[in-house]
């Protein structure tokens, strides 16, 4: 028997070089599998140090991820439907290759969505534990929601009415929802604070009458250490539904004071407030003087009104700077004999105790007092 007879010869329903042309595709791609994962890999891992993008990371891991008996599987599959074979045998042989390729599929995906994760947490502060927590929590479900889709393919391939059981599943989706809308609210809501970010760890920030420093962002609720030290517990949805002052982003601190003197001050010392007061906010470091004036006439002062800004967000700061100018002005003005004002109330009586009619407290013309009467 010759090459070309035993070449001839049918095996299977398929000739011997029919099989042979197989195995020979098979070698050469399991060949280039295996130089896709020991030499191409390395080349591309040199070559992702001494690049920015992160496109070649990314390929790298999903080169990584490649399970190639998985791959094997399909390209089997694949391979020996172009041969004479039986149905019965075809339709498993497609089968099996679908969901390898499925499952290849959702390895992927989850390799994908741990790089994204890693990317994301890995240029974080480690003081935003509460934001890679709460980004851990959404990959999760992305990784949750990739195997789901795999699974709905998987059970369409092998014939599974997929479209009721989504309708059921939307249904009782629909239910659990109704039934525990407040804690997806909370988590919808840790989401927005997470990306949209109206504050972050250590702002101090006022909703309503309570205020505080940011302690921890949770799923649920976020938690503030408020100045007289105890912990405010706020739930996330009713927090952004609120007002929030948020003291840690001011670039600087806007200040208005005021101090009163009395009336008896004369009027060139009273003209000299301004520019003592103005004198006092420009001998501090790290401040912008805006206005001093001679504001208004109050009921028992003269008040100097004063305006300046304190470069800084630091209330600390702010209270040093205020102080120092107090200081300064009581110096100042006593420095001028000039004294600060004190609510007083002063009573003009005119001529009363003078007059004809005037009789000791307590006594009548015609004799004492008498109480009087309830009519």
């Amino acid at each position: 028997m010759d090459l070309t007879e035993l070449l001839e010869r049918t095996f299977a329903g398929n000739t011997v070089a029919v099989w042979l042309w197989l195995l020979g595709s098979l070698a050469l791609i399991l060949g280039l599998l295996w130089l896709a994962k020991f030499y191409l890999l390395g080349r591309m891992e040199k070559v992702a140090t001494r690049t920015r993008t992160q496109v070649d990371d990314l390929v790298i891991i999903l080169i990584k991820r490649t399970r190639y008996a998985l791959m094997l599987w399909v390209i089997v599959s694949l391979a020996l439907r172009m041969l004479v074979l039986p149905e019965r045998v075809i339709g498993p042989l497609g089968t099996v290759a679908v969901l390898a390729f499925l499952l290849q599929l959702g390895i992927w995906a989850n390799g994908a969505i741990e790089f994204w994760l890693q990317r994301y947490t890995r240029d974080r502060h480690p003081s935003d534990a509460a934001s890679i927590t709460t980004f851990r929590a959404i990959a999760y479900g992305m990784q949750v929601l990739a195997w789901t889709i795999v699974v709905l393919l998987a059970l369409d391939n092998f014939g599974v009415d997929v479209t009721a059981l989504i309708t059921g599943l939307g249904i009782g989706g629909v239910a659990i929802a109704l039934a525990v809308q407040n804690i997806l609210g909370d988590l919808l809501a840790a989401l927005a604070i997470v990306i949209d970010k109206p504050f972050v760890i250590g702002d101090f920030i006022i909703v309503g009458s309570e205020k505080g420093t940011v302690e921890q962002i949770g799923m649920k609720t976020t938690r503030v250490r408020s100045l007289d030290g105890e912990q405010i517990i706020f739930s996330n949805a009713e927090l952004l539904q609120s007002r929030i002052r948020n003291y840690k982003r001011m670039d600087e601190r806007r200040v208005l004071f005021r101090f009163g003197v009395l009336y008896s001050t004369s009027q060139e010392k009273v003209e000299m407030l301004p520019t003592i007061a103005r004198e006092a906010v420009l001998a501090q470091e790290a401040v912008r003087f805006d206005r001093a004036h001679f504001a208004s006439f109050n009921d028992s002062s003269l008040d100097v009104e004063v305006v300046y800004y304190v470069l800084s967000p630091d209330y600390g700061k702010y209270m040093d700077t205020q102080q120092a100018i107090n200081l300064i002005l009581l110096r100042r003005l006593r420095e001028e004999n000039v004294e600060f004002a004190f609510p007083t109330r002063t009573v003009h009586v005119e001529g009363w105790l003078d007059s004809p009619r005037a009789t000791p407290m307590g006594d009548t013309p015609h004799g004492p007092a008498t109480p009087a009467k309830a009519q």
